[in-house]
């Protein structure tokens, strides 16, 4: 992890990227398993490039670049340009329901200031990880009876929750993570009763795939690197 900026704001697979640094040195040798506890406990919790930068300065291949301005703009990129997601106007769909049946607000559209959504003996998917966004702050309204609802963010988008759940629940495990700078901030609210309303952190396929190569091409020149030592 380069300290060319260590103010950024560190993303979900800038933390994979570590992660996997340091599950290969323990492979290695290089770590035993005290000190790859240690180290992944902090890569998790790391909130900035710079927080990331120490943790693997002493391994080798323990560098991964911060993202260029321009590789951020890259449609389908990790990062993304959440500058160009947020758009203005009223969203593409303000509401959801599902009766006994099932809705989906998920691809290419546009969330609004305010969604509101009602699940009864039914299920509601809102997937945001490719929707562009009304305002740099929206508001996911759930109302779950006997019923529930999957809300759906991208990496680096701030979540808040503040439903009320009776004999139900809501889902607070993403609630409070910082966001990237810039990003919007989702807020879920409402009401379920016997029933649940669902909040995870998921990236796209064309994301987790770039990941994918991204580790592939990594560890090609690792290898590659220790044929040139040996």
């Amino acid at each position: 992890m380069t300290d060319d900026a260590p103010e950024l704001r560190a993303s979900d697979a800038d933390r994979e990227r570590v992660a996997e640094v340091l599950r290969d040195a323990l492979a290695e040798g290089r770590l035993d398993m005290e000190e790859f506890e240690e180290r992944l406990d902090a890569t998790y919790k790391a909130r900035t490039y710079g927080e990331l930068a120490p943790i693997t300065r002493d391994l080798p291949v323990g560098t991964v670049a911060v993202p260029k301005a321009d590789m951020m703009k890259k449609p389908g990129s990790l990062e993304g340009s959440w500058g160009d997601r947020i758009v203005g106007g009223e969203g593409s769909s303000t509401w959801g329901v599902a009766v006994m049946a099932g809705f989906q607000r998920k691809g290419r559209w546009t969330a609004p200031r305010r969604f509101n959504c009602f699940a009864f003996w039914g299920g509601g998917e809102i997937d945001l990880r490719e929707a562009n966004f009304a305002d740099r702050e929206i508001e996911i309204n759930c109302v779950a009876i006997m019923g529930g609802v999957q809300v759906i963010v991208p990496p680096g988008v701030e979540v808040v929750v503040r439903g009320i759940g009776i004999m139900g629940g809501f889902d607070h495990r993403e609630d409070g993570v910082p966001g990237d700078p810039g990003a919007p901030r989702v807020i879920v609210t409402g009401f379920a009763f016997w029933g649940g309303v669902g909040v995870e952190r998921k990236m796209t396929r064309a994301q987790r795939q770039e990941l994918r190569e991204e580790r592939r091409r990594e560890k090609l020149e690792r290898k590659a690197g220790r044929r040139e030592l040996d």
